[in-house]
């Protein structure tokens, strides 16, 4: 079975890679879950993530965006002490404050999913690389997302984040086309409606 290559690397990246990476959503919690998660990996590895998945859902309620934007002084010293997660200051404060930006953006436009998949026309951008190395850290589009959503009031999700982003939900299929996901991936959404 082709696979990714990255996606080789452990039981966790496997699991990950075959079942939900790539995978186009129009599910805010899972919107914002990815968020959380992928700007606590900055300078981090994706895995160190992954193993600490679980801890994150208990830590954040089940990654509800209104209790997230609820969060005050004790919840974040709670956060801080908490060794299931990355305890970083600034990246618990920025994803308490995102969670606040988070509910803001689907009061305007009804869903988070669809302040972001508008961005695409309501259409997963379809790649077709050939090898790992050919995969970008960031485009175009990531650099318009993220600099709309810092308009917005977000942090920690600068143009490389949000790629990450983008491919983790779907919104992207960076899948290699060798790759068994690929086509199951494309098949899975041809295109997002909005509604």
């Amino acid at each position: 079975m082709n696979r990714c290559p990255w996606g080789e690397g452990s039981d966790i990246y496997r699991n990950y890679h075959d079942r939900e990476w790539g995978v186009p959503t129009t599910d805010d919690t899972i919107q914002f879950e990815f968020l959380v998660l992928e700007s606590a990996q900055a300078g981090l590895s994706w895995l160190t993530i992954l193993k600490k998945r679980e801890n994150y859902r208990e830590a954040y309620d089940q990654f509800d965006p209104i209790k997230v934007s609820r969060f005050g002084e004790k919840k974040k010293d709670q956060l801080l002490e908490n060794a299931g997660i990355v305890r970083n200051r600034r990246k618990i404060e920025a994803s308490i404050s995102n969670a606040q930006h988070f509910l803001e953006v689907r009061n305007t436009f009804g869903t988070f999913s669809r302040y972001l998949w508008r961005f695409t026309d309501f259409k997963p951008v379809v790649n077709r690389w050939k090898i790992q190395e050919e995969v970008p850290a960031n485009s175009a589009l990531s650099d318009e997302i993220s600099k709309d959503m810092k308009k917005r009031g977000f942090t920690f999700l600068g143009p490389t984040i949000i790629y990450s982003h983008l491919q983790a939900t779907g919104l992207i299929n960076d899948h290699i086309v060798p790759c068994f996901r690929y086509t199951e991936c494309i098949a899975l959404a041809r295109e997002i409606k909005e509604g």
